[in-house]
């Protein structure tokens, strides 16, 4: 990737000012490598530092995170929430709890989500939160004592006008559940729009659970037909194991395809014969076990501990894991085992160097600020819903979710031809991401 010279300057502040967050660098460079392309037709977004201000959060939130554990002991974490850009409506975006987290991979995540949020075509502005508490390997009753200890906090910065938060890696209906409730109870009422993933009978909607997984497929097959291919008898590989990767596995397959492998921390998982959903949701959401007892009660499925998910050859890549899993090597691998096309079902797992193999070599990639935006989307839905003291049958909530994503990649498409970049759904997802928020920002003023 090769920054413009027009925004160069601003990202190297950014980089003096943002020390030491690498995430963050990596995906403001990726967004920056297509604005010298609209610059050069919209010099216009040059003026008044709007791109310095979109680069820089509105808010940056970190408190502590005291709680108890079923031994007595207390241990301390830290919480965050990035209130990155409200320019299009309140800060939407998920809570990561994972020992990973830092302020660094909650700002590139909140940056994507600004973009993500955008190409919705939604009313919703671009924020993320989280902790480096580690669920795994937690009671019940530690993870209510936690999820209430970083509400006591939070609650105070979020409401549904405000700041909408959902779920992420390490958080899903039973941390919602949680947080919901203490946050009812230190706000004093039933602001069911402050949360969304919530359970069905106090206020979620139908769809939010396969909403990433089934909207990145659904993005994916417009991808294929725009390229006269389809779904029904290709090949595909999908990294990952979690709700994202399980739902996009049970969507391509009721597409026709056949996803050959899928993987976990642990290991890989080769599955020739396709796979077998319920199994694997047996597996991963009920016993929340490794991939190897889905192995040893699959027909035909192998176990690999060694190598890549991404070494079998395939027509469909979908990496569904965490960022920067992808990396250049493994791009080179899908090349020349004959893939065709990747999008992204996690929040940058390419790296810069995979995504510029993938450009070079014809593989046609969808970044997940579009591929994967299904899941901000019907969050979007579940907070109409919750607004107007309403509930939506499942057909009707995916068929709005198809629709969205349909209309994310032919306006992202759209958007790359008038670029003069045709096919290159990266360049088309930046500017299209990009204009509405920065027009936006225009009309809105200097604030």
């Amino acid at each position: 990737m090769s920054i413009d010279s027009n925004v160069s300057a601003i990202y190297e502040k950014l980089i003096k000012r943002n020390a030491g967050e690498p995430e963050f660098h990596q995906a403001v460079a990726e967004v920056f490598d297509s604005l010298g392309i609209v610059l050069r037709k919209d010099p216009h977004y040059l003026e008044d530092n709007l791109i310095e201000r979109l680069c820089e959060p509105e808010r940056q939130l970190i408190f502590r995170v005291p709680w108890v554990d079923d031994q007595g002991r207390v241990h301390i974490n830290r919480g965050f929430r990035v209130q990155f850009n409200s320019a299009l409506g309140p800060y939407k975006g998920g809570l990561r709890f994972h020992p990973s987290v830092n302020l660094g991979i909650i700002k590139f995540l909140g940056f994507e989500q600004i973009f993500k949020n955008s190409l919705t075509g939604l009313p919703i502005g671009g924020g993320k939160g989280g902790s480096d508490f580690d669920p795994k390997g937690k009671s019940d009753m530690e993870i209510m004592r936690f999820c209430q200890s970083f509400m006591t906090e939070l609650f105070r910065h979020i409401g549904e006008y405000r700041d909408v938060p959902a779920g992420d890696i390490g958080v899903g209906g039973r941390e919602i559940g949680y947080l919901f409730g203490q946050y009812r109870r230190l706000a004093n009422n039933h602001e069911s729009g402050v949360l969304t993933g919530k359970g069905l009978t106090w206020g979620g909607s139908l769809v939010r659970t396969e909403a990433t997984g089934y909207g990145l497929v659904y993005f994916t097959l417009e991808m294929l037909r725009a390229h006269r291919q389809t779904m029904s008898g290709a090949k595909v590989t999908v990294s990952g194991s979690g709700n994202v990767a399980i739902y996009a596995i049970e969507k391509a397959q009721e597409m026709g395809a056949t996803v050959v492998a899928f993987s976990d921390s642990s290991a890989w998982v080769e599955t020739p014969n396709g796979v077998d959903v319920e199994l694997l949701k047996e597996i991963k959401e009920v016993r929340r076990a490794r991939v190897s007892e889905y192995v040893a009660e699959a027909e035909g499925a192998i176990l690999h501990t060694s190598g890549s998910v991404w070494d079998l050859p395939c027509d469909v890549a979908l990496p569904c894991a965490t960022q920067n899993e992808l990396d250049g090597d493994a791009a080179r691998t899908l090349v020349a085992n004959g893939c065709k096309f990747v999008a992204e079902g996690a929040n940058m797992p390419s790296t810069a160097e995979a995504i510029d193999v993938f450009r070079a070599n014809g593989i046609h990639f969808a970044p997940g600020k579009a591929s994967n935006a299904g899941g901000v989307a019907t969050s979007a839905l579940e907070m109409q819903q919750n607004a107007s003291r309403d509930s939506w049958t499942f057909e009707y909530t995916d068929d709005r979710l198809h629709k969205i994503m349909s209309n994310i990649f032919k306006n992202l498409d759209r958007t790359a031809k008038e670029y003069d970049h045709e096919h290159d759904y990266v360049v088309g997802a930046n500017i299209a991401g990009f204009k509405k928020v920065a027009d936006a920002m225009i009309h809105q003023g200097i604030i």
